[in-house]
């Protein structure tokens, strides 16, 4: 039997977006369904980006502050 065309693509998020989803999520008066249905995603992505936050796999790059001394010399 042939292969079926959809046409449908998956959509691909950014760490960055996945990692704003899920930080407005825990805020104490958001619902996961809630964020979910703003940002126009599925529930269940949102919870499972939850899980992977939590177990740390959301590796984002991080920028390094200037150390203290640089500030006091202004």
């Amino acid at each position: 039997m042939p292969e079926m065309i959809t046409g449908k693509k998956t959509q691909r998020y950014s760490t960055e977006f996945k990692v704003k989803a899920v930080e407005w999520s825990h805020q104490a008066h958001r619902s996961v369904k809630g964020v979910a249905e703003a940002l126009d995603i599925h529930p269940f992505m949102l919870s499972r980006w939850r899980k992977e936050y939590r177990e740390g796999q959301f590796a984002m790059k991080r920028v390094k502050k200037a150390p203290p001394e640089a500030k006091q010399k202004i």
